[in-house]
């Protein structure tokens, strides 16, 4: 691509590097200029243009974009994601359903390295989206790029993102008070998170804060997920509710993660169905580390202790106002 200033009478099929807004002659950045245009320009004065002139080996802004976008979503793992076109350059890779985004991080490393004036932005591995959610923006920086970035680009970033839509379509929730705590327990906020999965939130128990009371509870649930909401936190794996799910038949695979707020969650197996033992945090609409484990089961992904360690980084999550003890004490809470 060749850029700079040219004179009018020669720039026919030029791209314009700035809009024009003489009078009634309004030009946009990025308009090709036609034999019409440059004759008005002319007649109103203006003898030289700074452009954009494409060369052989060159593909404009948008069809480079696209042509990205597509090499991306034409490989059989990318879920169900939708390419929204714009103009000046970018193209939008859409969620067409909820579930969370996979990536291959190096690729997308790698590909992003070929050429400045080719990018694509993600958002984060495993990030949980909404139907109509934005996973990922394909900019081309300058008015047009070599064919050859273009097609390495490409070969790079190919099977790079992949979406994956809830494999569960259902979950119960077992939650336990103390006294008369009952008619105060809000859920609104995990009831949302499952409506954002399409999850249907299928049972929910209240039980006493015991632990005869909660094995009782958990005894004949058939739920493909079963969440826990305890009145105290769970501090220990043989505390009130790992305890129960031992009761019931079931396991306790972990207990802990590196994510704050979400600390105090716990992952177990109940006769086949994944168990989230909630964090108190969870009663927030705040985003927590129980969202994050709560989206990937929902997906199919089960997290291992590799999956636990990665979560640290990037892990220190903004802090609630309603948070008891606030990581600084004496200071207000902040992220």
């Amino acid at each position: 691509m060749i850029f700079g200033d040219t004179d009018v009478k020669n720039a026919s099929g030029c791209m314009l590097a700035h809009a024009i807004n003489l009078n009634a002659l309004k030009f946009p950045k990025g308009h090709t200029l036609s034999e019409a245009d440059c004759k008005e320009l002319y007649r109103n004065g203006i003898n030289v243009v700074k452009v954009a002139r494409l060369e052989d080996f060159d593909i404009s802004e948008n069809d480079a974009a696209l042509i990205i976008a597509q090499a991306i979503c034409s490989h059989e793992k990318i879920g169900r994601i939708s390419i929204k076109r714009s103009r000046t350059g970018r193209v939008n890779l859409v969620a067409e359903q909820a579930g969370v985004v996979r990536l291959e991080k190096q690729a997308i490393v790698d590909a992003n390295m070929v050429d400045h004036m080719i990018t694509i932005a993600t958002v984060p591995d495993f990030q949980q989206i909404k139907k109509g959610g934005l996973i990922a923006t394909i900019k081309i920086i300058s008015y047009a790029v070599d064919k050859n970035s273009v097609q390495k680009f490409c070969r790079l970033i190919s099977g790079s993102i992949s979406f994956y839509g809830p494999k569960i379509s259902s979950a119960a929730l077992v939650v336990t008070y103390l006294d008369d705590q009952k008619e105060k327990i809000r859920i609104d906020a995990i009831k949302d998170r499952l409506i954002n999965l399409n999850i249907s939130l299928e049972k929910v128990i209240f039980s006493k804060h015991s632990l005869d009371a909660l094995a009782k509870s958990l005894a004949n649930l058939q739920s493909e997920l079963i969440l826990i909401l305890t009145a105290s936190a769970t501090s220990d794996y043989f505390d009130i509710a790992p305890e129960a799910i031992r009761m019931c038949g079931g396991t306790v695979g972990r207990f802990g993660m590196p994510v704050d707020p979400g600390n105090l969650l716990f992952l177990g197996d109940l006769k086949g169905s994944s168990v989230i033992g909630l964090p108190g945090c969870a009663r927030s609409p705040a985003i927590n580390g129980a969202d994050w484990v709560l989206s990937r089961i929902a997906c199919g992904f089960l997290p291992d202790e590799k999956d636990f360690a990665e979560m640290s980084i990037g892990g220190l999550l903004k802090e609630m106002k309603s948070r008891p003890s606030p990581r600084r004490k004496g200071e207000k809470n902040k992220a």
